[in-house]
């Protein structure tokens, strides 16, 4: 799968100069030119990852990816900015749980290292939640059993000290396949 990436600012020049940056790496990108524009997009499509300028008319970096937080909180947010200002940084990196901010001008190796860290900071979180609504559905369906099945789940030591569950007998494995289906 390729990773869907927004890039936001308001100089043409510099969503082509990243999507220059981007052109041999496997992602499907797309550009916005505002804030409000981006916006739009978020709204339709779901991002891995969203660079974002800071100083933009109308809404600025900080305050889109702020917002972007709200729409989709798993969407990687980076900042770009032409002036370090320590202040505003610190509000987009605070507002916006921002992954990493990089100055203009930017150098390009970094930018593609950044982006490649990004998407398998994404990978990673995405496999642990999915993991984690593995483990929520198993112990829902683990209660549903021993409510069926009291004891079902106790574990006993056994003289080495190792957790054992206790033997169930053939019947009692065949109803609950039958009861619960097979997986």
């Amino acid at each position: 799968m390729a990773h869907r990436i927004l890039l936001v600012d308001d100089e043409p020049n510099v969503l082509t100069a990243l999507e220059r940056v981007l052109f041999d790496e496997d992602y499907e990108v797309d550009t916005a030119n505002s804030g409000e524009q981006a916006l739009e997009r978020v709204a339709a499509k779901d991002y891995t990852i969203i660079v974002s300028d800071e100083r933009m008319p109308g809404m600025g970096g900080a305050e889109f990816l702020s917002r972007v937080k709200e729409l989709r909180p798993n969407t990687i947010r980076m900042l770009l900015t032409g002036q370090a200002s320590l202040e505003s940084t610190m509000k987009a990196v605070n507002g916006g749980e921002i992954y990493r901010f990089f100055l203009k001008p930017w150098d390009d190796h970094q930018v593609v290292l950044a982006l490649r860290s990004a998407v398998e900071k994404f990978e990673l979180e995405d496999e642990n939640r999915r993991l984690l609504r593995t483990v929520k559905r198993q112990s829902a369906e683990l209660k549903q059993l021993e409510k069926s099945f009291p004891g079902i789940s106790d574990l006993r030591k056994d003289e080495g000290g190792r957790y054992v569950l206790e033997e169930i007998s053939d019947a009692e494995a065949e109803a609950i396949i039958a009861e619960y289906g097979r997986p």
